[in-house]
C-alpha cells in the first residue's frame, strides 16, 4: 500500500486552513487514496516578529525551510500563499498548480473608508506596499508597523492600539471571518499584492507520482494571471524591500494587467494599464514592467 502523501505547510491559522483544503482537493480528486499527512514547519519569516521582514531579507522567508524539507525528501509537496513565493525556484522544484484564485482585493478593517479615518490616524501595516500607497492616497495618515497573523492584528485593532490596518479578503474568507472587513478595497482604490488570493503546490520537478495527483487541482485560468504579474515582479526584480502591485484579469479571450511601482515614502509613484491575449501572457506583464521603468528610470527601485 502507498504510503500518505506528506503536505508541508506554515503553522499559522491560515497556512493550516489552506493545506487542509489541498487535503481534502486530494482525496476528493483520487478516491481511494490514502489521507495525506500535514507536516507543520517554521520558517524564518514565523520567527522574526520584532522588525520588518524587509530588513531581514525579504521575500523567501516564509518558504525557505519548506523547500529545503521538499528537497530533502522530508515532504512530498508545499503549500504556500502564492504572493509570499519568490519569482526564482530553487533548482529542482516547480510549481505548476494553482488553485482557483480567490477574491485578490484587499480590505479595510477600523473604518468604513480611508476617506473616513481623521487626520493624523495611526494605521498599522506591515507591508511596504499598502504602505506606500496609503501614503501616496492620505500623506495625512501615520503609518506603523504591525506584525502578525490575521487573529493578532485584528486583536490589535479591537484593543485601540491602531485606528485601521489592512488584510487580504482571501485570507479572510478562508479563516470564516470575511465579516471582519470594515470595507472592501476596489483594485482602483488599492492595486493588491502580486499573486495575492491564489494558492500554489510546490513540488519535486522529477516526482511523477506527485505530479499526477496534482494535476487535477490545477486551474488553467488562476495560473495564467498569477504567471502574468510573477512575469511583471520578475522583470522589476522584485522583493520586500519593493512596493510593487500588480492585478492580471481574464475576460474570456481578453487579458488585463494593472501595474504599480511606488516609492516606499509614497513622494512618486507610476501606474500602467494593459492587454493582450492569454496567449501572451507572460509578455505582457514583462511589457507592463518595461513600460514603468522606461518612465520611472532603472534606479527608482534600487534599496
Amino acid at each position: 500500500m502507498q504510503q500518505p502523501l506528506i503536505i508541508g505547510t506554515r503553522g499559522s491559522p491560515l497556512a493550516l486552513a489552506q493545506a487542509t483544503l489541498v487535503r481534502d482537493l486530494l482525496v476528493a480528486a483520487h478516491p481511494g487514496l490514502a489521507r495525506p499527512s500535514l507536516a507543520v514547519i517554521k520558517t524564518t519569516g514565523d520567527r522574526i516578529q520584532d522588525r520588518p521582514l524587509a530588513e531581514a531579507g525579504g521575500k523567501g522567508l516564509f518558504t525557505k525551510e519548506i523547500e529545503e524539507a521538499l528537497l530533502s525528501g522530508a515532504i512530498d509537496m508545499a503549500v504556500h500563499s502564492m504572493k509570499d513565493v519568490p519569482t526564482v525556484l530553487p533548482d529542482g522544484l516547480v510549481i505548476d498548480c494553482i488553485l482557483p484564485r480567490e477574491d485578490p482585493r484587499d480590505v479595510l478593517i477600523g473604518a468604513p473608508s480611508l476617506a473616513a479615518l481623521a487626520p493624523g490616524a495611526r494605521v498599522g501595516t506591515a507591508s511596504l506596499r499598502r504602505g506606500a500607497q496609503l501614503r501616496v492616497r492620505r500623506p495625512d495618515l501615520t503609518v506603523a508597523p504591525l506584525r502578525g497573523n490575521v487573529g493578532t492584528r485584528l486583536a490589535r485593532i479591537a484593543a485601540g492600539d491602531f485606528a485601521a490596518t489592512f488584510l487580504a479578503l482571501a485570507g479572510l474568507r478562508r479563516l470564516g471571518l470575511a465579516d471582519r472587513a470594515s470595507a472592501v478595497l476596489e483594485p482602483e482604490d488599492m492595486l493588491p499584492a502580486i499573486a495575492q488570493g491564489a494558492i500554489g503546490i510546490e513540488r519535486r520537478a522529477d516526482d511523477r507520482v506527485v505530479a499526477e495527483r496534482l494535476a487535477p487541482l490545477d486551474h488553467g485560468p488562476s495560473r495564467l494571471v498569477v504567471e502574468t504579474e510573477r512575469a511583471f515582479l520578475h522583470r522589476l526584480d522584485g522583493s520586500c524591500r519593493t512596493p510593487i502591485a500588480g492585478l492580471a484579469r481574464l475576460d474570456r479571450d481578453r487579458l488585463r494587467f494593472d501595474g504599480e511601482i511606488l516609492a516606499p515614502d509614497g513622494r512618486a509613484h507610476f501606474t500602467v494599464t494593459l492587454a493582450g491575449t492569454p496567449a501572451e501572457h507572460r509578455l505582457l506583464g514583462i511589457a507592463a514592467a518595461d513600460d514603468l521603468l522606461s518612465r520611472a528610470g532603472a534606479d527608482f527601485l534600487a534599496p
